[in-house]
């Protein structure tokens, strides 16, 4: 389901689903990133929900706090601050990573894949970029996934996406692109 055609990157808050018709298979990320074959499974035949809260601080400073539910079954925290700060943080799928967030103009991005799709109003008002690198030292191995957040137009319906450029522990490259229908608001 499309989003309201007023919403803006700058409030991405709302009740959304993964669209696993609309968006690209996520297994060999997963496995790269030393996710269990069991694990994965349940993932691919589970629903994740999302519940997103977008707000910024008495400072100003920007925050994107996720509640990530899989199926009911298992629940995590994926909460950004959009201040370019790296911070360590233990995933129960991915262990233990260093993230950093923040706000970017489409203009400051190199990379050709997270450019891609996005509206004429989220380059406009700059898109959410975040960077996950495993923390190789505790986790045992090492990868990276950088993710340009926005909305982009999929089956001619404005829709909340999320493009990730990966980078696997021996350089493999992996393009991916989640879609998310809207359920919402929060």
């Amino acid at each position: 389901m499309a989003v309201p055609s007023n919403m803006s990157v700058l409030n991405l808050s709302g009740k959304y689903i993964l669209s696993k018709s609309l968006s690209d298979n996520t297994d060999e990320i997963l496995r790269l990133q030393g996710v269990g074959w069991m694990t994965r499974k349940i993932i691919q035949v589970g629903t994740l929900y999302l519940t997103v809260k977008h707000y910024s601080d008495d400072s100003g400073i920007e925050h994107i706090d996720i509640l990530q539910t899989l199926s009911g079954l298992s629940s995590s925290d994926e909460d950004r601050i959009l201040d370019a700060t790296p911070r360590p943080y233990e995933d129960d799928v991915f262990g233990k990573v260093i993230s950093v967030s923040r706000r970017v103009k489409v203009a400051e991005i190199d990379n050709q894949w997270l450019l891609s799709r996005w509206t004429e109003d989220t380059v406009q008002e700059s898109l959410v970029l975040t960077q996950a690198d495993s923390d190789t030292p505790n986790s045992g191995t090492t990868w990276t996934a950088i993710q340009a957040w926005g909305f982009q137009v999929v089956k001619d319906e404005k829709r909340y996406a999320r493009n990730i450029d990966f980078t696997g522990p021996k350089g493999e490259k992996i393009h991916a692109r989640l879609v998310y229908d809207y359920q919402g608001p929060v």
